[in-house]
């Protein structure tokens, strides 16, 4: 019989006499997922006095280990100023302002915000490092190795630009390759240097509550170990991340057959938690039913994120009652930057009507694609532009991963017309449509005006003379995945992560971190944002769930009623 790849999660154990209850291990904190948010609300609980157990379906790392290790900080840190960049909490929290849209308060972005230079440090304290030297322009999707400080966002577009020149904030962690590996490191290798336990290759299926609805622990299926079944589980995780941008087809077969080996041989452990639960195992990307259900309009996108990434926290927190919010926020990444000369071209929707500003972050691109246009958009080039991004692609230094679709989507798979209205019929665009998009862009810059969607002048270069090219960056682009991560989770208390049922009131004993919350990147995704979040709240979850009073016992309830 076949089965799913997405964690099995069951209606809450009830125990009126948890005290009766045999129990396989106790803590105070039981920390349910172990990325960079699990990490952080790990450390930040046991500094606080509390005894943690973290377990994790995996081996640890998650999404964050996968990610380029950026972390979105401002205000000041060391790094800014030594790169010859004024910020002040202020101007963090005023272009915030712009990426958050409400969707927390202002008070917790002021948080967030003074916060920044001194979780930044945290991180540092714990042995990941952060430098200053800038790429060239500044901008771009993921800097080359040897720049470590840049702009992740929309800072220099001119819309989102404060009254001061905008600094970069975008800091991305040292180390050969992706950051997020050896960020990651640092905050394991923290756990384990405290001694905080860990219980890996081991996931909740179900929460355990009391007579008062209080979470006092979980249910962990664990597969044995020092076994071939093992042994199996941790090589087929480990290919399934590793081979999920080549061949996402075979890595969704090995997350089936990592699911039927749980099945079989995962056996029971229960956790009793004096204190509480934090719940921070990801977002549900790789839940397909959950997608379908509540997102549907991103299908067909690429996913970003790590096999634990199926919703497991998410429906534990519902399990008991808790309330969620912006399911169907989904963050789509659609990156036209590298090669820089990209964004000087423009973006047009499937009847050639131009649409948005090309110098925007790519995740703010790809919302507009996958929420206005149906998924469907191309990138307008000519000749010369043309020409200057693949001496770009060839000769600029890029990642692989940036050069080679860049190249193979330049020279092989581009539309090509000798004018405008013969591309249009090639690419199946309205002739008018496409023709007034190029004349309005066209006739900005000749006339000096500011360019019709925002565009700074120094992004835009006139696009006439033939032939022109169309590249495809819609999400059936096979070149060119449009990737995307979910954004939406539990509902929690802004103050302590605390999660929260569809009244509001707090859920006891049951907190929730990174992107199993609602937190500041919950509205729209810039680069950085989730991990300096999986920080923030993961402190946050962390220090309160250590602060709380053990549960009471049955004797100890009826006493006070």
């Amino acid at each position: 019989m076949s089965v799913g790849s997405i964690t099995q999660i069951s209606a809450p154990l009830r125990l009126r006499e948890p005290e009766q209850q045999r129990w396989e291990q106790e803590c105070d904190v039981l920390v349910v997922g172990w990325g960079a948010a699990g990490a952080c609300a790990a450390i930040e609980a046991h500094d606080q006095g509390a005894d943690v157990l973290v377990v994790d379906r995996f081996q640890g790392g998650g999404a964050s280990a996968k990610s380029g290790g950026v972390v979105y900080a401002g205000g000041g840190t060391a790094q800014q100023q030594r790169a010859g960049f004024a910020d002040t909490p202020e101007a963090m929290f005023d272009y915030l302002k712009h990426e958050t849209q409400g969707v927390i308060s202002d008070a917790t972005l002021k948080r967030f915000c003074d916060e920044s230079v001194s979780n930044l440090q945290w991180l540092e304290a714990m042995g990941t490092p952060y430098s200053h030297t800038l790429p060239p322009g500044g901008k771009t999707s993921y800097p080359q190795d040897g720049y470590y400080l840049y702009y992740s966002g929309n800072e220099l577009v001119p819309a989102y630009r404060g009254e001061l020149p905008p600094p970069p904030r975008g800091h991305r962690t040292v180390g050969k390759g992706h950051g997020g590996v050896v960020l990651y490191s640092h905050l394991q290798a923290a756990c384990r240097q405290r001694g905080i336990r860990s219980l890996t290759q081991s996931a909740v299926r179900r929460l355990v509550v009391n007579g008062e609805n209080q979470v006092i622990g979980a249910e962990i299926w664990s597969m044995p170990a020092d076994t071939k079944a093992a042994r199996l589980h941790a090589r087929w995780a480990q290919k399934a991340e590793k081979l999920q941008n080549l061949a996402p087809g075979y890595c969704n077969r090995l997350r089936q057959r990592l699911t039927a080996l749980e099945r079989k041989h995962a056996c029971p452990v229960l956790v009793r938690a004096r204190k509480g639960v934090v719940l921070s195992t990801g977002g549900f990307i790789f839940n397909k039913e959950l997608i379908k259900e509540v997102a549907p309009k991103y299908r067909r996108n690429f996913k970003i994120g790590a096999t634990g990434c199926d919703g497991s926290g998410l429906r534990l927190g519902l399990s008991v009652g808790a309330a969620s919010d912006r399911l169907d926020t989904v963050s789509a990444w659609r990156f036209i930057n590298p090669p820089q000369k990209w964004p000087k071209g423009i973006v047009v929707n499937a009847r050639g009507e131009r649409f948005y500003n090309e110098e925007v972050y790519g995740a703010t691109l790809g919302h507009a694609i996958c929420e206005e246009q149906n998924g469907k958009a191309w990138l307008i080039l000519d000749k010369p532009l043309r020409r200057q991004s693949i001496r770009q692609a060839l000769f600029g230094g890029y990642w692989w991963f940036q050069s080679v679709p860049a190249l193979a989507m330049l020279l092989l798979s581009a539309k090509k017309g000798a004018t405008p209205a013969e591309l249009a019929r090639k690419t199946g665009m309205d002739t008018a449509a496409l023709e007034a998009a190029l004349s309005a862009y066209n006739q900005a810059i000749s006339n000096g005006q500011p360019d019709p969607m925002g565009k700074s002048a120094e992004s835009c270069q006139a696009l006439r003379q033939g032939p022109f090219y169309a590249l495809d960056i819609s999400v059936s682009s096979g070149v060119l995945p449009l990737g995307a991560l979910t954004l939406g989770g539990l509902k929690v208390d802004e103050d302590s992560g605390q999660v929260l049922d569809a009244n509001a009131n707090p859920v006891k004993g049951l907190y929730a971190a990174g992107r199993t919350a609602i937190g500041i990147p919950s509205n729209l995704y810039i680069s950085g944002l989730s991990l300096a979040d999986c920080v923030f709240s993961g402190r946050r979850a962390g220090a309160a769930a250590a602060a709380e009073q053990p549960a009471a016992t049955h004797a100890e309830a009826l006493a006070t009623a």
